[in-house]
């Protein structure tokens, strides 16, 4: 199980964890070269192959060893590993902090939204190549429309070419999900204060 330790790591900060989650066709994944073109200091990342036994034994083993803020955890996947984080995000909405999918479809057929409450609370994004957009149009706008429907949140990022990993993605990646970290830890404060 590999595990990525992000530069200049300190034992006494709770990290942000990515749980990557990989689809097990497209073949060799490097998590090294994917976290340096997210961040090489923002997370603590693990690769878990495989479904939610997987991810959930990816867990339990990074905080274990790794000092990892407990509502901070992320699922991201590529292609059916992105279907996969969103699949076992919204079924356990408790458990994580929200998911990230590059280029892998919303499961629209399996109900995600029976636990709404916690659905409605974690954020997602979804990136994919333009061309795959404009191919699964009917899929998209489906997306879209439940999310809006249910008061879910949802960014969508498109990009030219044809790699879920671009260089781009991954840095929309880090900013989002620093965005939505640094925007809760706001919002705790408020609550905390007020």
């Amino acid at each position: 199980m590999p595990v990525f330790i992000p530069q200049a790591y300190e034992a006494g900060y709770d990290y942000p964890l990515l749980v990557w989650i990989t689809d097990p066709l497209a073949g060799s994944f490097d998590l090294g070269r994917v976290m340096a073109g997210v961040s090489l200091r923002n997370f603590v990342a693990v690769q878990a192959a495989g479904g939610a036994t997987a991810v959930w034994r990816a867990v339990d083993r990074v905080r274990d060893r790794l000092s990892i803020h407990p509502r901070r955890i992320w699922l991201v996947g590529q292609s059916t590993g992105g279907t996969e984080a969103f699949r076992i995000a919204c079924r356990h909405p408790e458990s994580f902090a929200g998911a990230v999918s590059l280029g892998g479809a919303f499961p629209l057929e399996e109900s995600m939204f029976a636990r709404i409450r916690g659905v409605r609370r974690m954020p997602m994004l979804y990136c994919c190549t333009a061309a795959a957009a404009a191919s699964s149009a009917s899929h998209t706008d489906r997306m879209l429309r439940l999310f809006h429907a249910a008061g879910a949140m949802l960014a969508m990022r498109m990009y030219q070419g044809s790699g879920d990993l671009s260089k781009a993605a991954l840095g929309d990646v880090n900013r989002w999900l620093m965005d939505e970290i640094c925007s809760s830890a706001s919002t705790s404060r408020t609550a905390v204060a007020g």
